[in-house]
């Protein structure tokens, strides 16, 4: 089979501060984190920002380049750029990054969805930042908004602009309808790169039947497409493990994931890299190259930034 695509996300928006210390939050933090998971097999690095001060999600184009920059001198892995940032970051606040810096690939959720993480906010613990318990509490009542209109505009502003490809973000089934629909309408070109993404509370749950029925549906709908699976929570290891038995892509990192087992926080992103790692070998697949992976992709060349 074809090396598995392995996409580590550093650092994300869900969780905070509090709930590791190991969760990458300054810029000296994220691009070590990053340069670590490269090092240890990441084919694909998906990136987010964080206000330095406090942890909080932040869509800064500044502090983006930097982080993006001081990356791409050290390594060729590919950077993903998120164009999701935070529910409450608005459409042109998540797309300031990606203009500045023109990435080769992005991600793209595929739908207004609940996000709830307010479970998270009901666990015992001490809270480093006034910040973190009101965010996750706030998403019992509030929505992550990406309608048509708002994929159409991210696809027209970096697709049609630069050449930027998508990893497309489905957490339902009828996200890949969605896809479908665009890819009907001329506005997505050529075979999709998806990522199925389990766990999240207003989304598709993390088990065996739900890989099973996206896959099955996105190959009914897409034909020849490339995929991955991004488990999150305790699922992470195991459904990454039936993905790539199956054939497919996967993605760790502590965006998605704070343990590397049972009641045992990952002390790197790198840990997660290497521990999945050990799994595609074990199943006789090796991890596909920056440059494989850039050609099943169709990306472009890394850009200047």
């Amino acid at each position: 089979m074809k090396g598995v695509i392995l996409t580590c996300a550093i650092t994300g928006s869900i969780h905070t501060p509090s709930m590791s210390p190991h969760l990458p939050v300054t810029e000296d933090e994220i691009v070590a984190s990053a340069l670590g998971a490269a090092r240890a097999g990441a084919t694909v690095l998906h990136l987010h920002v964080r206000n330095p001060a406090d942890g909080q999600p932040t869509a800064d184009p500044a502090l983006f380049k930097r982080v993006i920059d001081r990356i791409r001198a050290e390594t060729d892995a590919i950077l993903s750029i998120t164009t999701g940032g935070s529910a409450r970051m608005s459409i042109e606040e998540r797309l300031a990054a990606p203009i500045a810096i023109k990435p080769e690939l992005c991600s793209l959720n595929l739908g207004t969805m609940n996000f709830a993480l307010h479970g998270m906010a009901q666990k015992e613990r001490v809270w480093k930042y006034d910040w973190e318990k009101p965010f996750l509490q706030s998403t019992r009542d509030g929505i992550f908004r990406n309608t048509f209109g708002d994929m159409e505009l991210v696809i027209g502003e970096l697709q049609s602009r630069f050449g930027t490809r998508f990893e497309f973000e489905a957490y339902d089934i009828g996200h890949l309808y969605s896809l479908a629909h665009l890819m009907d309408k001329g506005i997505v070109i050529g075979a999709p790169f998806v990522q199925f993404v389990m766990g999240i509370l207003g989304g598709i749950g993390a088990d065996a039947d739900s890989l099973t029925m996206m896959y099955q549906t996105a190959r009914r709908l897409f034909g020849a497409f490339e995929w991955s699976a991004l488990p999150a929570g305790r699922a992470q290891m195991t459904l990454g493990a039936m993905a790539v038995a199956m054939g497919g892509n996967v993605r760790v990192g502590l965006e998605d994931n704070l343990y590397i087992a049972p009641g045992e926080l990952a002390t790197s992103n790198a840990a997660q890299v290497e521990k999945m790692g050990r799994i595609c070998a074990e199943q006789f697949r090796g991890i596909a190259t920056p440059a494989d992976a850039r050609q099943r992709l169709g990306l472009n060349s890394p850009l200047a930034v």
